[in-house]
């Protein structure tokens, strides 16, 4: 992937709704099994609640791994994160880019080739191609556009690709060996009962098919 990230195979995102052990609780873990991306991603809690945890997951990723905030500029800037994931309808990347400086993270939601053309035109340090598969961690998801979106993405840039959307244990290699650097797996990850067995398994498959 990009000198920003690094070699990343699993990319941890948080979510309250889904959660059984807490969002600290799921980092903890996460940090343990490997996991070297963060992304904080909260749509319930106030931006009050929103900073002071994210204080506490920054701390925790301290020097462990990067810890991005979604959508969030706002919070980004409080807790001084690594960087921003953003979506086709958030903030141009141009202000962003502004607001945080040029030394951090900044990744995009695409949907297509075209955008992904765009991301890479923009210069955004990774896209997340989005949603894979069916998914209901996410209301507002659109179709799913499957794994051969992920090929013809590729073939249009090199930027780090993660796919995310309706991502298991079942379905990983194929998105992988499609040409996926990294995979977000929320349900099968939060709704599990060892988060941390969990996502060293998905760590493990994801090696085991880079290295084919």
């Amino acid at each position: 992937m990009s000198n920003k990230l690094g070699n990343i195979d699993f990319y941890m995102i948080t979510d309250s709704n889904f959660t059984r052990n807490g969002v600290i609780s799921d980092v903890k873990n996460a940090l343990r099994a490997g996991c070297r991306i963060v992304q904080y991603r909260e749509k319930n809690k106030s931006v009050k609640d929103m900073i002071r945890e994210a204080k506490q997951l920054k701390k925790l990723c301290f020097k462990k791994a990067t810890f991005l905030i979604n959508d969030r500029i706002d919070v980004a800037l409080a807790v001084d994160a690594d960087g921003v994931h953003i979506g086709q309808d958030d903030m141009d990347f141009e202000i962003v880019k502004r607001l945080l400086g040029k030394d951090k993270i900044i990744g995009q939601t695409v949907h297509n080739p075209v955008e992904a053309f765009e991301a890479k035109r923009l210069g955004l340090d990774y896209i997340g191609v989005a949603p894979i598969f069916k998914t209901d961690t996410k209301i507002d998801a659109n179709k799913p556009c499957g794994i051969e979106m992920i090929k013809r993405i590729r073939k249009k840039v090199n930027l780090p690709i993660v796919a995310v959307g309706g991502i298991d244990k079942k379905n990983v290699n194929d998105v992988v060996l499609s040409g996926a650097d990294s995979i977000v797996s929320i349900k099968a990850v939060l709704n599990s009962d060892d988060v941390y067995n969990e996502i060293k398994d998905f760590i493990r498959i994801i090696g085991e098919c880079k290295s084919i």
